[in-house]
């Protein structure tokens, strides 16, 4: 009869490290993929007025952003210094709205348009005319949610 012979403690094999690499670079490509990043290239100045209540939006994908407030001053010798509205990344009059926003509501899905905010982040010292005529325009558009971008101002007690 034969004998079994124990030869020792067993070890485990090493794990291989060789495929970490590949994986790395898997899931660097795919955050580089899909991760959004601005878009916009402010041209206008915008200081945020202050504001006692406010609060955030639920869903930024859902958000579309203008621009009103004075020009920034490599800008000021072609446009002056008059507040202008600025729609993505170039200045625009406010009957070019309605063609953008219809154009901002064409990339939502269906399901989604009717979500869809018109934010409008206006500098603190521009005049109420041109606000009103965006609005005119946002109205024949039919885009009624607006919002107002503010900061939340330091309540002092």
């Amino acid at each position: 009869m034969s004998r079994f012979k124990k030869k020792g403690e067993k070890s485990l094999p090493g794990i291989s490290t060789s495929s970490l690499p590949d994986i790395v670079f898997m899931l660097l490509f795919f955050f580089m993929v899909t991760t959004k990043m601005k878009e916009v290239t402010l041209k206008v100045v915008v200081r945020k007025p202050d504001a006692t209540q406010a609060s955030k939006l639920e869903n930024k994908s859902l958000i579309s952003n203008i621009y009103i407030g004075k020009p920034l001053p490599r800008y000021q010798s072609q446009y002056g210094d008059q507040p202008l509205l600025q729609l993505d990344d170039a200045f625009a009059k406010p009957k070019d709205v309605v063609p953008w926003v219809l154009q901002e509501i064409e990339k939502t899905a269906e399901f989604e348009r009717s979500k869809r905010t018109v934010s409008l982040k206006v500098d603190r010292e521009v005049k109420m005319g041109i606000v009103t005529d965006v609005k005119e325009q946002l109205r024949e558009a039919n885009a009624l949610k607006i919002n107002y971008s503010a900061r939340k101002a330091a309540i002092l007690e």
